[in-house]
């Protein structure tokens, strides 16, 4: 059984819908940022850079939520194609994911919500930068029904971030494609149950 160490983030929710997907049986560790539980030794051993998600399967730890779903994908060969053009589309819109969305989202919702100062400049530039990548994933989305043609990790990478665009002041409306996406993955049965299961960590 997979071993998922998590918290109720948007890096955390991708995990658990991939395990979903996967029908992968695997046991919650909810790690408590309060408790600073992240930083803790033993996790440490886990993930050395002391954030959530990693996973331990039988043994062998993978942290990073990307590397955990390539892992996943590569074990079981499903959500993410197997051809080397499709695949390397995948992992395309992977990496938007964790070089675009993820982090700018975040910085926008640390500046805005969390920041002790507000500097209106930083605000701006991240909030900006998220409402462009939302016209990239727009247009993408217009083009084709999901990120790499068919449902894949790069999906289910983006779905948790574009579920905060409440936070972020974003309004799907402007990005109908997204928004058609979005609702898409929202209903899958394997996202429900991942997103009531880390409700109730």
């Amino acid at each position: 059984m997979i071993e998922l160490y998590t918290a109720a983030t948007p890096n955390g929710h991708k995990i658990s819908i991939a395990l979903e997907e996967l029908g992968l049986p695997y046991e919650v560790h909810a790690l408590s940022f309060d408790r600073q539980e992240q930083k803790a030794p033993e996790f440490l051993r886990i993930n050395p850079n002391g954030r959530i998600p990693a996973i331990v399967d039988d043994g062998f730890a993978v942290f990073e939520s990307g590397a955990i779903l390539l892992y996943l994908a590569e074990k079981t060969g499903q959500l993410l194609p197997s051809d080397p053009k499709g695949r390397s589309l995948a992992i395309q819109w992977l990496m938007f994911q964790m070089g675009g969305v993820g982090p700018m989202q975040g910085q926008a919702n640390v500046f805005f919500r969390y920041f002790p100062e507000k500097l209106q400049g930083a605000i701006d530039r991240y909030q900006h930068e998220t409402r462009r990548l939302y016209e990239v994933l727009d247009r993408r989305l217009g083009e084709a029904e999901y990120l790499a043609g068919d449902y894949s990790i790069a999906d289910i990478a983006c779905w948790p971030w574009i579920n905060t665009h409440e936070r972020h002041r974003i309004d799907l409306a402007a990005y109908p494609a997204v928004n058609n996406w979005f609702e898409r993955i929202r209903t899958r049965p394997a996202t429900e149950r991942a997103m009531q299961k880390i409700q109730q960590i």
